[in-house]
């Protein structure tokens, strides 16, 4: 897909229901494809390593020819595919520095929070038992806790489009298409986070009725199980397994349609991309 950094638009940017309401659009008019793309990636994730970082390609690959429909350079699945295979080895790189600095983040949240409520705790001696003091300590506790979950999301949703990319963009590596997350996502990420939790809302609806079909299978399941056959007992895991599959391979697409649809608003008013939804097919 053609590049054109360097140019900066001026076009508004979409806004929230608008972003939603062209993910639903590309989702519906996608669903088999997307479907098939997802599972085909859930399914790799149980080969270690070289499956994990196909899991991650096929997933990124679904933004792709979201984001190609978006700018009308549409692309077949098979021509995306040997794309992103081509970079496979990239893809497990990024997975890789992702998981170390996600690793370090987390010890040095953990490390800050625990400075920020020991030197108070120490400082009001919590071990008298003066309830003035403690009450004191529980709302810098709060205060603390707020601070740092918003600090998190925030160092997340930088990272929101790390995939995308490695994925689309021409030169781009494991390191760069971090940078470039971390550039495209700047003084957006409010705006990101809304975005994204309206997509996660959208998708509890399906969540909740597999959440009541697993129940319910377990429940005819248990006193069958409880006889120790060896052959309910793979039934039972096949289902599980199958149900499992099959519904994350239904949420997976429309939240990378969602990530293609962001990717494309941020790039547009930066690079003057032109959103160019189709008719025939959206």
């Amino acid at each position: 897909m053609s590049e054109s950094r360097g140019f900066t638009s001026t076009a508004e940017p979409l806004s929230v229901g608008n972003v939603v309401s062209a993910a639903v659009r590309l989702y519906r008019s996608h669903l088999k494809e997307y479907f098939l793309l997802a599972l085909k990636a859930y399914l790799w994730v149980f080969v270690p390593v070289y499956g994990w970082a196909k899991c991650y390609a096929l997933s990124a690959l679904i933004a792709r020819l979201a984001f190609g429909d978006l700018v009308n350079q549409p692309e077949s699945v098979n021509s995306g595919e040997r794309f992103v295979n081509s970079r496979l080895w990239k893809f497990l790189g990024t997975m890789i520095l992702m998981f170390l600095m996600g690793g370090g983040i987390g010890i040095g949240f953990m490390i800050v929070v625990g400075v920020l409520l020991g030197i108070p705790a120490a400082m009001l001696g919590l071990q008298n038992g003066n309830l003035a003091n403690i009450g004191i300590f529980v709302l810098i506790a709060i205060v603390v806790s707020i601070v740092a979950i918003v600090g998190f999301v925030w160092l997340v949703t930088r990272f929101y489009l790390v995939d995308l990319p490695l994925a689309i963009e021409d030169n781009v590596d494991a390191t760069s298409t971090i940078k470039r997350s971390w550039e495209l996502t700047k003084g957006h990420v409010g705006r990101i986070f809304l975005i994204s939790f309206l997509a996660v809302l959208i998708t509890l609806p399906l969540q909740i009725l597999i959440q009541i079909i697993t129940t319910v299978i377990q429940l005819i399941f248990t006193p069958l199980l409880n006889d120790g056959s060896p052959l309910f007992s793979l039934i039972f895991i096949v289902l599980l397994l199958g149900i499992i599959l099959s519904s994350n391979a239904m949420i997976l697409p429309f939240l990378q349609t969602v990530k293609a649809v962001i990717y494309y608003d941020l790039r547009s008013r930066r690079e003057g991309l032109g959103l160019q939804l189709r008719d025939r097919e959206i």
